[in-house]
């Protein structure tokens, strides 16, 4: 079946839908107007409705032309993606790999996989964009990573189980929890400062883990967070790799709650037209 519309006459009714009307639109699509509006006189023919209705001078969707508008903003956002991973593809080796990754996820196995694929690629960059929360899932969905290692997949794009992360609630051997001697309830911990490690995403901030205790220190890193718990200031979930490499740190013996696991998963931006090295290192991610 071929399409009665053309993509540019979708272009064009976004155009005067967003930029106010047949005039604006022709402005920024350096046309003449009378082209606009017979660009959109020719859909609504060939559709044989209409999309727009003139109120004075403005001329205003129809509620059909709300759901026109809406799917064609998907279609040509859909066709520019198309075109740029065509781009991609005929380029062959991306110049860049930007992966998106939860600090919880080991160090490691990380910069193995980056050394690894490194040596295969040696004129691809690597970037790392380390973050916590929905940090990966805000760069992976804005265009600026081609991976992320989340805890959270974000809708509409599905992930492979890359981690099982071990957290563990510790605190400093000298700190006021373990010198209860005995088993610690939720009452026993909320009377203590807890440690959290900030959500870096901006338009979805998470507060996981976070137990509302009386006092709070909110960190940006994994790093802080464990030297703030050598020096006795507060409690946490840590990642177990964490807290065994630190200096003074033990478990709390919890009535419950006392471990939790966090499932990481690796995501593609767009699997379909990833480039050799994106795979290459997301392969090696899953081996290693």
């Amino acid at each position: 079946m071929k399409a009665k519309i053309t993509l540019e006459q979708w272009q064009t009714l976004i155009h005067v839908v967003e930029s106010g009307g047949y005039a604006q639109a022709a402005e920024a699509m350096d046309k003449s107007q009378s082209a606009v509006s017979y660009a959109i006189q020719k859909l609504e023919t060939q559709l044989s409705l209409r999309a727009f209705k003139l109120e004075g001078r403005r001329a205003v969707l129809t509620p059909v032309g709300q759901t026109l508008y809406k799917r064609a903003k998907h279609l040509v956002d859909d066709a520019l993606q198309l075109e740029e991973a065509g781009e991609k593809l005929a380029a062959g080796v991306e110049p860049q790999v930007t992966i998106a990754v939860d600090t919880l996820f080991p160090n490691n196995r990380l910069l193995t996989a980056i050394e690894t694929v490194s040596s295969q690629f040696p004129s691809t960059q690597f970037e790392l964009r380390e973050s916590t929360l929905s940090g990966p899932n805000e760069d992976l969905l804005s265009g600026k990573a081609n991976l992320a290692i989340t805890a959270y997949a974000p809708p509409g794009l599905l992930g492979e189980t890359i981690a099982d992360v071990e957290l563990r609630a510790v605190a400093a051997s000298h700190h006021p929890l373990h010198q209860l001697g005995r088993t610690l309830s939720w009452d026993d911990l909320r009377k203590h400062r807890q440690i959290v490690v900030r959500d870096t995403g901006v338009n979805n901030n998470r507060d996981a883990g976070w137990l509302g205790a009386e006092q709070r220190l909110t960190v940006t890193s994994g790093i802080t967070a464990i030297r703030a718990l050598e020096r006795g200031l507060g409690f946490a979930w840590v990642p177990c790799y964490y807290y065994q490499q630190a200096s003074g740190l033990e478990p709390l013996k919890l009535r419950e709650g006392s471990s939790r696991k966090v499932h990481l998963q690796l995501i593609y931006a767009d699997r379909d037209y990833a480039g050799p090295a994106t795979t290459a290192l997301a392969s090696a991610l899953m081996s290693s």
